[in-house]
């Protein structure tokens, strides 16, 4: 489908990387040379022959796709690996809380922040973090660069997280909630085991 879009968007690649100053000669060349010059469905079955050889193409940098993605591959990992930690137990550990204390300040307080953080679009989430905790309180370093590090990597992967983290925080506090005042959970109270073995038993594991 993107590959459909861009080719009905139209401009010209090879007068791209000729540049301005280029002749007809040198952009119908590069033409040749990029493949564009053939029909549609010629260009997208040579795409896709290429993709199963692990050959993206070129980059508008002269440098060959899979290189770039190859060096970007572990940074994105680890990002990725810290958002599931912010979104996964972060998103339980504070939903459990809030659910735990239904009604109480601290509930109250959770759901707004929750609320801000699905309200807010991610890419404005990303620079009022990057400009409170980077330039203007120093805690975390503003950009990542080649670091691969935890420290220079938690701001990016807490706002990766972010918006998944509310979610689960919510839907987690709903079943801890709704839990709580099931018949099974009033029931294992009547016969006097104690509050944390209900918690942890009956309303955790079926939350």
């Amino acid at each position: 489908l993107i590959f459909i879009l861009f080719n009905w968007v139209g401009g010209d690649p090879a007068y791209i990387l000729a540049g301005k100053m280029s002749n007809p000669e040198q952009i119908a060349n590069i033409r040749h040379q990029l493949g564009v010059d053939q029909p549609f469905y010629v260009q997208y079955f040579n795409y896709i022959g290429g993709v199963f050889h692990l050959d993206f193409g070129t980059s508008f940098s002269g440098q060959p796709v899979f290189d770039v993605m190859k060096r970007a591959f572990p940074v994105t990992v680890n990002l990725t690996l810290i958002a599931l930690v912010v979104e996964t137990i972060g998103g339980v550990v504070f939903g459990v809380i809030s659910g735990l204390n239904k009604g109480r300040w601290y509930d109250t307080a959770i759901l707004i922040v929750t609320l801000i953080i699905i309200a807010i679009p991610i890419f404005v989430l990303g620079f009022v973090a990057q400009y409170l905790l980077g330039v203007k309180w120093h805690l975390f370093p503003v950009t990542v660069g080649g670091n691969l590090d935890f420290y220079h990597l938690i701001l990016p992967g807490f706002v990766l997280g972010a918006v998944s983290f509310a979610y689960i925080v919510r839907l987690t506090r709903s079943e801890v909630a709704d839990n709580l005042t099931a018949d099974y959970v009033r029931t294992a109270s009547a016969k006097g085991l104690r509050r944390p073995r209900v918690i942890t038993v009956h309303v955790l594991r079926n939350s």
